[in-house]
Order: C-alpha cells, then sequence, then structure tokens
C-alpha cells in the first residue's frame, strides 16, 4: 500500500472529479444510473492493479486473493492481474492497457495509485473505477469511488494481546510512511495495550519504503536491542519482520494477511484483509449498472460500527490465554457500540496535550485526520 506525497496536486484532482462530474452530467441529471453508459455495465472483463508481489504475505498477497475471489463468483468474467505497479504514470498506462482488453471495472489497489485511477476514470467514463485506501478530495466523479476499512479497530484488538504478552513491558511497530492509516493503526495498538498494561510503550522505526527487506531486518534488529519483546509493522511484506522476529525468540503481531505460519512459536494474534465480499459486490453493483450513485461512488468505509469490516482480526496463537481472548472480544463487542472507539476520550497526545475530551467519541472521518502520536508512543513523526 505504498504512498507518494503529492498535496500540491490536490487542485488537479479536484479538477479532474469536476471534469468527469461534468462529463456524466446527463446520466446523473436524469437519474438513469442504470442507461447503456452506466460506469462498468454489462462487463466482460475486470483488472486488478497491485504495488508489489501477490506473494508477499501481506497487504498485495490479500489483494489478489480478493480478486481471486471475483473470478470464483464471477466464472465467464476476465479477472486481469498485475503485479508490481508503480504509483507513477505507469500505473495509468497499466489500467488503460487493461481497458483495451475489455475491462470496464478497474480496482487500483495502493495508495499512490490515486491520482493515476482519477485520470483513467476521466478518459473513461464508461469504465468504473474504484480505489483501495486513499480519499477523493472534492467531488467524487460519477464512475469513481474509493474503500476502505477502519483498519485500527482489529489493531486495537491486537494491542491489548500484546499489552498482556509483553515482559518488558516495550512493543515494536514498523512502519513504512507516516500517512494518517498508519498513525491511527500505531496509536490504537498502543492504546490497546495500555488498556490493559498501562506500563507498556510502543516504539516506533520508520523504514520510509513499503516493502524493503534490509530496512526491515534492520528495524527489528534495533528493536529487539532496545529489549523489545513483541513486534508488530505497518508494511506491505512483512514477511522479513516476522521471521526475524520468530528467529530472536520474540513475539510477534501479524498485519495485512495471516502469516502465522511463518511464526509457529511467537504469533499472538494480527489483523488482516477479507476483501472477498467487498470485491464481489463492487463488482456486481458495477456490471448491473448501478455504480453511479451507490456507496461505492464515493468515499466508502466500513467499520465495527457500520457492517462488516473487510478488515479482521487474525487467529490467536498458541500462548495466547483465555483470559486474554475474553478480554479481547469484550472490547471488540464495545467497538460496535456508538460509545465505543480506540480513540473515545480524554486522549492525550506524547506531549500530553488533551486531543480528544473526555465524553468524546470521534467519528470514523474525524479519526481519519489524526496527525499526532498519543501518549505512549516512544518516537517522533518524520517531518
Amino acid at each position: 500500500m505504498s504512498v507518494v506525497f503529492r498535496m500540491p496536486r490536490i487542485a488537479v484532482f479536484v479538477a479532474v472529479a469536476a471534469l468527469v462530474a461534468a462529463c456524466s452530467a446527463n446520466t446523473a441529471g436524469s437519474g438513469d444510473a442504470t442507461g447503456s453508459g452506466a460506469p462498468g455495465k454489462g462487463a466482460e472483463a475486470v483488472g486488478f492493479i497491485f504495488v508489489g508481489p501477490k506473494d508477499d504475505y501481506g497487504y498485495n498477497q490479500a489483494a489478489y486473493e480478493g480478486s481471486q475471489a471475483v473470478a470464483s463468483a464471477y466464472p465467464d468474467l476476465e479477472v486481469l492481474t498485475a503485479e508490481n505497479v508503480p504509483e507513477d504514470d505507469n500505473a495509468a498506462r497499466i489500467m488503460n492497457s487493461m481497458i483495451a482488453k475489455g475491462a470496464k471495472v478497474i480496482f487500483a489497489t495502493s495508495y499512490g495509485h490515486l491520482d493515476a485511477a482519477l485520470k483513467v476514470a476521466a478518459e473513461h467514463p464508461d469504465v468504473a473505477v474504484v480505489q483501495q485506501g486513499n480519499l477523493i478530495t472534492g467531488t467524487v466523479p460519477a464512475n469513481a469511488g474509493t474503500y476502505f476499512g477502519t483498519v485500527y479497530e482489529p489493531v486495537y484488538l491486537a494491542g491489548i494481546a500484546a499489552g498482556k504478552a509483553t515482559k518488558s513491558d516495550k512493543l515494536g511497530y514498523v512502519y513504512a510512511f507516516p500517512i494518517n492509516q498508519t498513525i491511527s493503526n500505531i496509536n490504537a495498538f498502543q492504546l490497546g495495550a495500555a488498556s490493559v498494561n498501562p506500563k507498556a510503550k510502543t516504539y516506533v522505526v520508520n523504514t520510509s519504503s513499503w516493502c524493503d527487506p534490509a530496512k526491515q531486518a534492520e528495524a527489528a534488529a534495533n528493536l529487539i536491542k532496545q529489549d523489545v519483546d513483541v513486534i508488530t509493522q505497518h508494511q506491505d511484506c512483512t514477511a522479513t519482520i516476522i521471521k526475524a522476529t520468530e528467529a530472536a525468540g520474540k513475539y510477534t503481531v501479524g498485519y495485512h494477511a495471516d502469516a502465522s505460519s511463518l511464526a509457529p512459536k511467537g504469533w499472538l494474534t494480527g489483523s488482516e484483509w477479507d476483501w472477498d465480499k467487498l470485491y464481489v459486490d463492487i463488482v456486481k453493483t458495477a456490471i448491473d449498472g448501478g455504480f453511479t450513485g451507490s456507496k461505492y461512488n464515493a468515499n466508502y468505509r466500513v467499520g465495527f460500527k457500520t457492517g462488516e469490516n473487510p478488515f479482521v482480526q487474525s487467529a490467536f496463537g498458541p500462548s495466547v490465554a483465555q483470559p486474554t481472548k475474553d478480554a479481547i472480544a469484550t472490547a471488540r463487542t464495545l467497538l460496535g457500540t456508538e460509545q465505543g472507539s480506540p480513540f473515545a476520550g480524554p486522549l492525550t497526545d506524547q506531549d500530553g496535550k488533551v486531543r480528544i475530551p473526555e465524553g468524546t467519541v470521534p467519528d470514523y472521518a474525524e479519526i481519519e485526520k489524526i496527525d499526532y502520536f498519543v501518549s505512549g508512543v516512544v518516537g517522533k513523526l518524520p517531518k
């Protein structure tokens, strides 16, 4: 789920969105979202682009498995896939090549694929283009949208397992880029751990890469030298850190995909993508002619409060005791209520400043704007 910071290009996103909205005005204005020009209607092929390899024990593997669920659900639909697609004009080129082969629904599955996805959407108003994890600023084009789960909720639950397991009260978090999803995950992990172990602290290491095994191995080694005994991560490829942690006799909390086979002794739990139902429903909505005006023709997010979160808790490892499982189950139930949130106030940042007052429960949109580390996280955000 790679990222390139392109904040100055927001104006471009808005302009593209406005252009596509104008081109689709007749369809949207008439209320005929199922007309012959409806985005994705009657598609005979669907395309998926991934920023990394499909077997990375992580983000891209989970997305690839979701694409294969679409293939199983629609055996007559040709499913086109492309791995290792960079976040530049090559992404647009590859999506266009899929459209030339008949694809009328495109999934751009990396955070940094958004600008290319919007460019392709503007060029092909009859194609439904959805992007995974980012947010469209301004007007959403009639044939585009973003989607994601509330990733920090199961990460909070995994933090509870980490807080219970640690003997040193030192947890490690290896992350790639300081985007909101990463910041929210780190904070949620620390808050989950602190909810059962007030002494627990989370030490963060930034790699500035979604998948760099050398940097990952170095980060894991540095954390272990600091007496960290539970390590988790926000990286696309997860195998290197998990193997290093297992070899050192420490505990692992997984991310993106089930990698428990890599840590038979140290696996605690984790959080992973289960895209099958969501991907299939997006495709069904598009090919039936109902994409424009649907929940997917927006910045669609789903979590424990609002529906079936595609980001789910992983299975427990052998060392997780029943009281820990019970504590996680109780927390999971609370997160599904209106008053439940990892970020319910009072919440203070690293400097002791109250960021969320007591009695306040931020909604999903507010949480997506958090740009600070909470108390208990050790390490500063890169400038």
